[in-house]
């Protein structure tokens, strides 16, 4: 089974290799570079069941975007992403930079994917 995966990051460098890695995956990708483009997502993809998103992006940051994204699609997956910030509220991060075999295990644990 196919998973649909919204994946948002300000630096589009970073935003390509976390959405190939997920297409290595098997996932389908949705990508986002900003919190209220990703919310846009979400309203229009009701496919969409994991959110993946950085943490220090401007204007909405990645706690904010959880949030939000959490209170549209209360059963959303959220995994977040961070070369510097604490976790905080209890969601599963991952730090970057990370590897593949990282990320397919934290999907693997917090999404039940793989």
């Amino acid at each position: 089974m196919s998973h649909t995966v919204l994946v948002v990051d300000d630096d589009p460098a970073v935003l390509d290799v976390i959405v190939g890695m997920l297409e290595d995956l098997g996932c389908q990708v949705i990508s986002a570079q900003n919190g209220p483009n990703a919310l846009d997502q979400l309203n229009e993809n009701q496919d969409i069941s994991i959110l993946i998103t950085d943490i220090n992006m401007p204007d909405m940051d990645g706690h904010e975007l959880a949030e939000l994204a959490k209170r549209v699609r209360p059963e959303l997956k959220v995994l977040q992403l961070s070369g510097r910030e604490p976790r905080r509220g209890g969601l599963p991060m991952i730090r970057k930079p990370f590897s593949f075999e990282e990320l397919a295990d934290i999907m693997q644990r917090t999404a039940g994917i793989f």
